[in-house]
């Protein structure tokens, strides 16, 4: 087993948010002419992965996509933006919320569109690639505090849904 240093001191949340953004061109789209959503999760995933590396203070890995909703379509030219941050902490994981924008390329005028929201869970990793502990999250608005309780539940619905299907293969 692998020693770890102490937790570092908690960070607020704006500390882990990041924002990236991209031009969707030609050799994005699927069949049916829209963005491939595998596009869009790639884009998500590595939004998530800046912020939990960034709050946690070095590498973090993907663990599981809790939820990804794809709420409208993306089209060629779209100027899409993925905001993250870091909605809760445990001793060695992190949910992060991602919220997706397009500005349509037709109509850049107008405010940008949801077309995607997802909550991944990322796990803080030392150099030999085992947990190590990451630093709390201080939430400071009231959207924060928001954010942290739903996150608390949907972690809770993780574990009892492993529990479950853990009993389910042994009995």
């Amino acid at each position: 087993m692998t020693d770890h240093p102490a937790v570092p001191p908690g960070k607020p949340t704006s500390y882990s948010r990041v924002t990236l953004s991209r031009i969707m061109t030609a050799v994005d789209v699927n069949l049916y002419g829209t963005v491939h959503g595998g596009v869009l999760m790639k884009f998500v995933d590595d939004v998530a992965g800046a912020a939990a590396a960034r709050h946690s203070g070095g590498t973090a890995v993907t663990a599981s996509i809790d939820e990804i909703v794809f709420s409208e379509p993306v089209r060629v030219g779209d100027l899409v933006h993925a905001h993250a941050q870091i909605n809760w902490t445990g001793q060695t994981s992190m949910e992060v919320g991602v919220r997706v924008v397009a500005e349509r390329w037709d109509s850049a005028e107008e405010e940008p569109v949801r077309v995607a929201t997802a909550y991944l869970v990322f796990v803080g990793v030392d150099v030999g690639g085992s947990p190590r502990p990451v630093r709390p999250v201080l939430p400071e608005t009231p959207e924060d505090e928001r954010r942290f309780r739903e996150a608390e539940i949907r972690r809770a619905h993780r574990l009892a849904r492993r529990r479950a299907i853990q009993a389910h293969r042994a009995g």
